[in-house]
């Protein structure tokens, strides 16, 4: 029995299954073998036998005693194919899998990353890309870039004269929101707030250089200064953002009225002492007209447009018809002629009274001066506006010049020749 057992450590057993069906085969047919092993055959058995020769002399087969056999072989097999046991190594997971499914997504997500086109196509774009805005020049000047978009220009292919007016009044606000004086109501600083007062203007006097075109970026920079003992004035200047061209020119005088008595007042101190260490100690950017406006009425004015009245989406947030709408009811009476051969080079407007929501006006022009005579010929042509109340009360007085279009020189005034459109 030694014998065997250790004879059975170093020499492959037959399996059981090869006995029992030699045995079967050689009952069914006389004692046959059902196939004959060849020399061949047998070393291609021992080559096949020697692979499972270390797992059989592992298992430690039970012997046989007197020609029975202990044990049964079918739980050897059982045990051959059964799972490794469960440990603390197989249980992890495939960490190679993982790595390279994460490496996979990295190297899809840089691939889309380079695929964008983050490279400004202009260097303009640098410069305030967002239009933001920042404080510039010691704390002095808020600049802030504005994009001309396309719905903002109109038939001659520029901007609008309101959407400049635009860009001027939120430099404005801007500017007192940065320098963190903004409170609740439209441009007033906290001391302003607290007394119900607000910011008026009433006066306003613009000139247009050269009018941007759609898709131009403007770079506007805005800056205040004491006018008077109870006026403040804020000048703009607007240049392209590209090569540094002035465009426009803007300077303003501001009064403060009570928001509730609807009536003009003195700035308090605490206010003065809130807004005096942002003035800046500089002339105005456009030279004073100190011409006086003429009286106008329906007896002098040669055009005369009537039943305007403002829209929910014409009031701020003091509930007044904004300044900037004004600019464009002046310009509804103006000759169809002069806007067509003509563009705006600058205005003047008094603002004398408020307009409100049920208010309903007259828009009133007449020409004063026609340049070379006729305004189909070229020249400088001057107007005189009225916009007044139907019941006769003076909103606001202005006077226009306009010079005329160079539309066959695309570098002249900005403009596009026909045949480019």
């Amino acid at each position: 029995m030694v014998a065997t057992a250790a004879t059975s450590a170093f020499l492959p057993i037959p399996s059981p299954a090869s006995d029992a069906v030699g045995k079967t085969s050689g009952n069914a047919v006389g004692g046959v073998p059902a196939s004959i092993d060849t020399p061949a055959t047998n070393a291609k058995s021992k080559s096949i036998s020697s692979g499972r020769l270390q797992v059989k002399a592992n298992a430690q087969a039970p012997p046989k005693i007197n020609g029975t056999k202990v044990g049964s072989m079918e739980s050897l097999r059982t045990e051959d194919m059964s799972p490794p046991p469960r440990t603390f190594i197989n249980q992890l997971p495939d960490w190679s899998m993982l790595l390279a499914a994460i490496t996979t997504i990295f190297l899809a997500a840089e691939k889309q990353w380079m695929m964008l086109d983050w490279k400004p196509k202009r260097a303009d774009m640098l410069v305030d890309p967002f239009g933001l805005g920042q404080i510039v020049q010691d704390g002095f000047v808020f600049r802030q870039n504005f994009s001309i978009r396309s719905y903002e220009i109109g038939a001659d292919r520029t901007a609008s004269v309101e959407t400049l007016m635009n860009h001027l009044q939120e430099t404005a606000l801007n500017h007192v929101k940065n320098v963190g004086l903004l409170a609740d109501g439209f441009g007033s600083t906290p001391e302003m707030y607290k007394r119900n007062l607000i910011w008026v203007v009433t006066k306003m006097q613009v000139a247009f250089d050269r009018y941007p075109t759609w898709g131009d970026v403007v770079q506007v920079d805005t800056w205040v200064a004491a006018s008077g003992k109870n006026g403040m004035r804020r000048d703009w200047l607007v240049r392209d953002s590209n090569t540094g061209e002035i465009l426009t020119r803007a300077t303003s005088l501001w009064v403060m009225m009570n928001k509730e008595t609807r009536r003009l007042s003195k700035i308090p101190d605490e206010v003065r002492g809130e807004i005096g260490s942002y003035f800046v100690d500089s002339p105005p950017l456009v030279d004073d007209d100190g011409r006086k406006l003429p009286k106008l009425d329906e007896n002098t004015a040669e055009h005369i447009r009537t039943g305007l009245t403002p829209r929910w989406s014409d009031l701020d947030v003091n509930q007044h018809v904004n300044n900037v709408k004004y600019v464009g009811w002046i310009l509804e009476s103006a000759p169809l002629e002069i806007l067509e051969t003509h563009e705006l080079a600058g205005m003047t407007l008094e603002y004398r009274r408020e307009c409100m929501r049920d208010s309903v006006l007259q828009s009133l022009t007449s020409i004063v001066d026609k340049g070379c005579g006729d305004t189909s010929h070229p020249g400088i042509v001057e107007c005189q506006h009225l916009l007044r109340l139907e019941g006769g009360g003076e909103v606001v007085k202005g006077r226009t010049k306009w010079r005329p279009k160079f539309v066959d020189k695309i570098g002249s005034f900005g403009q596009i020749p026909h045949e480019s459109a």
